[in-house]
């Protein structure tokens, strides 16, 4: 992810006096009553620890859509974070206790609720984050995946023997819950990123303290909210899901907390090494989400069509602030010119769908804050500056809310700094590459290793993309977009992506600890290796 999304999530930075000054808050139009079904008010609390009460600034919620505000939430102070931290680890010791299975039944009920809520929840995501409709549900979608693969992950959690080289001895690995750990998650994917790592934690013996970004408070209320009545109606302590809505403050206290065994962090790639490196200090685990510049290869035999409805979505869904976001596409030779041309025709096609991503018929919604906004304009005009063609877009649209148009730039060489910057905004730069190991080069060539595709229809060049001299990065995708991944497999990338995994696989060892366990029924000492120490 870009600087940009961590300046809104773990820096406080102050309103933009550009944003609609209006006193009017939006949860008080009756066109935004799932506001209410949510539990949100005009003014809201921040902090859950069991109890809702909170003690620091007042922050304000915008829909990037229309620059106004929805409604207030008081943040967290000092205080209020150290409570959460001593109420979550009390909570700790009850929750720990309970079978794992027993955990997978809490952690099921959870996404019923969720899906009881899905539309109202996934409107919420829309206008508060600014992603489309269907895209915002299949968020909350997401976060349900991800507690029915919790459900059977509670029944499956593995142990193992090993066979000992010693008579009478058995060695064991037995696994426990690490404890109490860190959430802190970006305003791209306000849902998600919360139930990838709450809902597998949970049924691993976990508690948690969640600091959402700043931009996206009343979506993670309305969660903790869904979770806190599941919690109360099985009489399980509040605070094994606690909340804490704040800023740079609330974020470092989190990260230096030797109480907190695992810090789980999704922003940019500068801030995320501060953090692995702050949380390394005191010895405590990290799980880091970090940028991804991700790239398409187009190979000489690709199906066009099918990778023109790729990367469509892929380069300028969401309107481009996907950490998965195709930034680049490396484009045989012999197909470059048809592609751009198909593609610029793609997007003239959604250029008039872009607007409220509350209705229907909205395909690209607006950007997240008018930050992201001047970004895109500098980006813009530095590729401009360069050489580089704007084939495509390249214009802010006058309009109420934070808009651009999708963006086709040609002519900058693949090594550019710009290039090799991730910009969080619908920007794609199209290259020219002579072959698969240019293409694939050029793709591994930037810092970071998230996502990655191929398009071809030779089976050599598959195995040659997924090999050990192919993609570097930590998913690789042949004739798919380069977002949109399932949660059965781990979530995560390679180099300066931070090398974490969430979701699927074995990404539940994040948020455990393993211990190899010997056990003498014997009678008799025997040491390994056959080692003798005085008499027998």
């Amino acid at each position: 992810m870009s600087r940009i999304v961590f300046e809104r999530l773990f820096l406080r930075l102050n309103v933009p006096m550009a944003r609609n000054s209006s006193t009017a808050f939006l949860i008080e139009d009756p066109k935004y009553t799932f506001l209410r079904e949510l539990g949100l008010d005009k003014k809201n609390v921040g902090v859950f620890n069991g109890n809702w009460k909170a003690n620091g600034q007042i922050i304000q919620s915008f829909s990037p859509a229309h620059g106004k505000v929805i409604a207030e939430v008081q943040a967290a102070n000092a205080n209020d974070y150290e409570e959460c931290a001593v109420a979550a680890q009390a909570a700790w010791h009850s929750w720990a206790e309970l079978p794992p299975p027993a955990r997978g039944e809490i952690v099921r009920q959870i996404g019923d609720a969720l899906r009881e809520k899905l539309q109202q929840l996934g409107q919420l995501v829309s206008l508060e984050m600014g992603k489309i409709l269907p895209e915002a549900i299949g968020e909350v979608v997401e976060y349900i995946h991800v507690c029915d693969l919790a459900l059977g992950l509670s029944r499956t959690l593995p142990g193992t023997i090993f066979p000992s080289e010693r008579p009478g001895h058995v060695l064991l690995e037995k696994w426990n819950p690490l404890g109490l750990i860190g959430i802190i998650s970006a305003f791209n994917f306000p849902v998600a990123v919360y139930g990838w790592n709450s809902a597998i934690a949970m049924v691993c013996g976990d508690v948690s303290i969640w600091k959402p970004s700043d931009t996206t408070p009343l979506t993670a209320i309305a969660v903790t909210k869904i979770v806190e009545s599941v919690l109360r109606k099985n009489n399980i302590p509040g605070a094994i899901a606690s909340l804490c809505v704040g800023g740079k403050d609330i974020g470092q206290q989190l990260v230096k907390d030797d109480r907190v065994k695992l810090v789980s962090f999704t922003g940019s790639t500068a801030v995320g090494q501060q953090v692995g490196v702050e949380v390394q200090k005191r010895f405590g685990r990290h799980l880091l989400e970090l940028g991804g510049n991700n790239a398409i290869i187009v190979n000489s035999d690709a199906n066009l069509d099918l990778l023109l409805n790729a990367a469509l979505f892929a380069c300028a869904g969401t309107a481009g602030q996907r950490c998965t976001t195709t930034r680049r596409l490396l484009i045989h030779k012999q197909v470059f010119s048809q592609v751009v041309s198909r593609l610029k025709t793609a997007y003239a096609g959604v250029v008039s769908k872009i607007g409220d991503p509350l209705l229907s018929e909205t395909l690209i919604g607006p950007l997240h804050t008018p930050t992201a906004l001047e970004a895109y304009k500098k980006t813009v005009a530095e590729a401009i500056k360069q050489g580089g063609k704007i084939e495509f877009g390249g214009k802010i649209i006058e309009r109420e809310g934070y808009f651009v148009e999708p963006t086709i730039v040609t002519g900058l060489p693949h090594d550019s700094p710009l290039v090799k910057n991730e910009c969080f905004a619908p920007i794609v730069y199209c290259i020219e590459i002579p072959d698969l190991e240019t293409g694939i080069k050029y793709n591994n060539e930037v810092e970071q290793g998230l996502s990655s595709s191929l398009f071809t229809e030779n089976l050599g060049d598959v195995f040659k993309w997924i090999g050990p001299h192919g993609s570097d990065c930590g998913i690789v995708n042949v004739n798919i977009p380069t977002n949109g991944a399932e949660v059965g497999g781990a979530f995560g990338g390679e180099k300066a992506t931070g090398g974490g995994r969430e979701c699927g696989s074995d990404s539940w060892k994040n948020y455990m600890r393993r211990s190899t366990v010997t056990i003498n029924y014997s009678g008799a000492i025997k040491l390994a290796q056959n080692i003798k120490f005085g008499d027998d």
